[in-house]
């Protein structure tokens, strides 16, 4: 059997997977009360928002959720959880990695905004980790999304032999050739 998705995809969306199942550790862990990297949940909401929000499990916890669901599914996108991928509606991923690639080049487009000075002053940390670190990978990661949504799961989801998932091959006869028929649904 053909790989299904290029390794150049699945690269990809590991990566992306990673970043944002690693982001959502960092709010589970957020939503305990600590304020990792910083001391106090002003300094960290500055310096992870550019504006005073609680940082509280009510707001936290669901983000976390969101980024986990957003990773899950671009992981599936990108052929890194095919037993996943069997269970899951084929749009379900790829409407997904086309959500999380739409949020993160949102981010990256406030992220340039901010870098012009608007409404993030130049000389708070903020201000430079939003240009060196936060809007370029928001960039880099929403295009790498969209390149992961819109590679075709042509064969993606596939059985053994190369055949399409949801197709038995059943010989015609016991020396005859085989021929492809829809599967039976449990």
């Amino acid at each position: 059997m053909k790989p299904v998705k290029s390794a150049n995809i699945r690269s990809k969306a590991t990566a992306i997977g990673a970043v944002l199942a690693a982001d959502g550790l960092v709010h589970v862990y957020w939503s305990t009360g600590r304020t990792w990297p910083v001391l106090g949940t002003v300094r960290l909401s500055q310096l992870v928002l550019n504006t005073q929000v609680p940082f509280t499990p009510q707001g936290l916890v669901p983000l976390a959720g969101v980024l986990f669901s957003g990773a899950t599914l671009v992981l599936v996108r990108g052929g890194r959880l095919p037993a996943l991928a069997r269970r899951l509606p084929a749009v379900l991923p790829r409407w997904g990695s086309r959500a999380v690639a739409a949020g993160l080049l949102a981010r990256g487009a406030v992220g340039l905004v901010w870098v012009t000075g608007a409404w993030a002053d130049p000389g708070d940390t903020f201000y430079w980790l939003n240009l060196l670190l936060y809007t370029p990978l928001c960039l880099l990661l929403g295009r790498a999304a969209w390149q992961v949504s819109a590679a075709g799961a042509e064969g993606f989801l596939r059985g053994g032999e190369g055949r399409p998932l949801g197709e038995a091959t059943v010989p015609s006869s016991a020396t005859g050739p085989a021929t492809r028929t829809p599967a039976s649904a449990p």
